[in-house]
């Protein structure tokens, strides 16, 4: 009788799904709606800073209290955790067995930003757990104290540096699939109108090149802290929000990160639809 594994490489190399089992494949979906539910309200969290009105810390804590004060109390925010858990996981098995569809170094980008993938799903897994047991706190403050720890070690200033530049790296990553568009080759379009494809393409291209943006000043953010030795530098998505808002287009540069993280959201929700099964 076959394995679990040898059923698992089986399903892929059939191209059916990366997904270890139905149950993850569906869980996984569920956490995509999820990720694009955060991203959604990142967006409005992003123009309240825009526009100066009061609010929260704009990142993924400050998400999951808005999503929490919606009424989706602790059963909601359950199920949100435990489906970006499975899409971790789906990503995970995709890393190491998935994408037979492309080969060479295609197949090796896409199963590093599978690994990236889970990697942020996990850690927006672990913010909604803390939200549960403590009711959460800014991710700028857990991003200093972070600093602050690495710091203190021997080697500090360059164990940050290379954070830093390694946040940066993600975010060329992440623009090059903007640009490239590489992201649509991970759904199954074959049922999708031309108008649908071309929408769903354009939010994606939009949503992950602004999240690069705003991913790419959280490692500027980072670089000047290992620059100056001070942990006050460095910050999470919420500072580089603000940073961004106290440029001379602030503004202007908030609104299209708003717009882009809606868009990313919206193709989220393609994406749970869509992705290859």
């Amino acid at each position: 009788m076959p394995t679990p594994l040898r059923r698992l490489r089986r399903s892929v190399r059939e191209g059916r799904s990366d997904a270890p089992g139905a149950a993850v494949d569906t869980l996984g979906r569920i956490g995509l709606l999820a990720y694009g539910l955060v991203h959604l309200v990142l967006a409005w969290l992003a123009v309240r800073i825009a526009v100066g009105l009061p609010e929260g810390p704009a990142d993924a804590q400050g998400a999951v209290a808005e999503i929490a004060a919606t009424g989706a109390g602790a059963v909601g925010l359950v199920v949100v955790a435990l489906g970006l858990v499975a899409f971790a996981v789906w990503q995970l098995t995709a890393a190491w067995l998935g994408f037979r569809w492309v080969s060479g170094g295609e197949r090796v980008r896409k199963r590093v930003g599978a690994v990236s993938k889970a990697i942020a799903m996990l850690g927006l897994a672990a913010v909604t757990v803390v939200f549960l047991r403590t009711g959460g706190s800014s991710g700028d403050r857990g991003a200093r104290d972070l600093v602050a720890d690495v710091l203190a070690l021997p080697a500090g200033r360059l164990l940050v540096l290379a954070g830093g530049l390694g946040i940066g790296v993600v975010a060329v990553m992440m623009t090059y699939t903007g640009v490239r568009r590489t992201f649509m080759g991970d759904l199954d379009l074959r049922r999708v109108s031309a108008s649908t494809r071309r929408g769903i393409e354009i939010v994606g291209a939009v949503g992950h090149l602004a999240r690069a943006l705003a991913l790419a000043v959280v490692g500027v953010l980072v670089v000047t802290a290992a620059v100056a030795a001070d942990p006050e530098r460095a910050g999470g998505l919420d500072a580089a929000l603000h940073a961004l808002g106290d440029t001379p287009l602030g503004m202007s540069l908030l609104v299209v990160v708003a717009l882009g993280f809606g868009a990313f959201g919206l193709y989220c929700v393609a994406d749970a639809a869509l992705r290859r099964a």
